[in-house]
């Protein structure tokens, strides 16, 4: 994870959503993550998204995990259905998958967070890159890390040049990828695909 203020240009607050069906994958989202906590039906309308964590996981994710997992299912079925590109990080396998609708085009072995740091499961998109930028927190600086792609505050997918142990979960939440690999999915993902974090 990195503080905002280390970026010479932080990343935008509102990230926009120009396209009717990221609309609809969002009301979409709304109402199955209410259907599964027993929440009554919402009427979202023409509803736009506020920023990144508007199709995040519903708050109460900690207390309900299976219908949590549930509702990442149902994204991900949804996801299938399409052809768009989505990236599905899998902690439990420590793999992210890049796919096209419903075919797998690119898997690679990642570490993910740690016990102590955990990588927060949901549904995003990525809404800021950056071909390299500095991260920092408590206890580490990390000069130039490569290939750097936002989905959820401060959460991200990047290239890690400081250890060679992918498989394993060893970052401070964020989604560690080898550096050509990191390369690959840069040039790939754009702002705006989708990010499926699942156990």
């Amino acid at each position: 994870m990195t503080t905002t203020t280390d970026f010479p240009n932080p990343p935008p607050k509102s990230p926009t959503y120009p396209r009717a069906d990221r609309r609809c994958l969002l009301r979409t989202s709304i109402a199955i993550a209410a259907a599964i906590v027993g929440l009554p039906a919402l009427n979202l309308g023409q509803m736009t998204p506020s920023s990144s964590e508007a199709i995040a996981a519903p708050m109460n994710a900690v207390e309900s995990p299976p219908r949590v997992a549930q509702w990442i299912e149902n994204e991900m079925y949804a996801l299938r259905q399409s052809q768009r590109r989505w990236i599905e990080i899998d902690l439990t396998g420590q793999r992210l998958i890049a796919w096209e609708g419903d075919r797998q085009v690119y898997a690679v072995f990642v570490s993910t967070g740690t016990y102590a740091t955990p990588t927060p499961t949901g549904v995003y998109e990525i809404y800021v890159k950056y071909p390299e930028a500095p991260m920092s927190g408590p206890g580490y600086h990390i000069p130039d890390v490569p290939y750097v792609m936002y989905y959820d505050g401060n959460y991200g997918i990047h290239g890690a040049y400081w250890h060679n142990n992918f498989g394993t979960p060893m970052s401070r939440g964020c989604t560690n990828v080898a550096l050509d690999h990191a390369a690959w999915l840069y040039s790939w993902a754009s702002v705006g695909t989708p990010v499926v974090v699942r156990r």
